[in-house]
């Protein structure tokens, strides 16, 4: 005898909707990438140092090169970054996108 419960199959089941960040250092971005920038990893002064160059929570940032330094759009302005820096800015790609693997 086989006994019902109130609980479908797992396979029978809604599959979730919920969006899971992919989060990688801007560093790790490709050329041509559009991101934003989810969280700041460095010393507090130069956290406030990369917000006041435009790098804060929630900004758009399109990655134009990465060779010996990443270089950046943001906020209508050119920077550019050493690859050391660009490692405590944490980024996710914009318009619910995903990295390539």
């Amino acid at each position: 005898m086989v006994e019902h419960t109130s609980v479908p199959p797992f396979a029978l089941r809604e599959p979730s909707r919920e969006r899971v960040p992919v989060l990688r250092p801007l560093s790790r971005a490709c050329a041509g990438d559009v991101v934003v920038v989810r969280r700041l990893d460095g010393s507090a002064e130069t956290n406030q140092r990369l917000r006041e160059m435009g790098f804060g929570e929630q900004q758009r940032v399109r990655v134009i090169s990465l060779q010996s330094h990443v270089l950046c759009q943001v906020c209508n302005a050119r920077l550019g970054l050493s690859a050391r820096l660009a490692d405590v800015i944490w980024v996710e790609p914009a318009g619910g996108m995903s990295f390539p693997s």
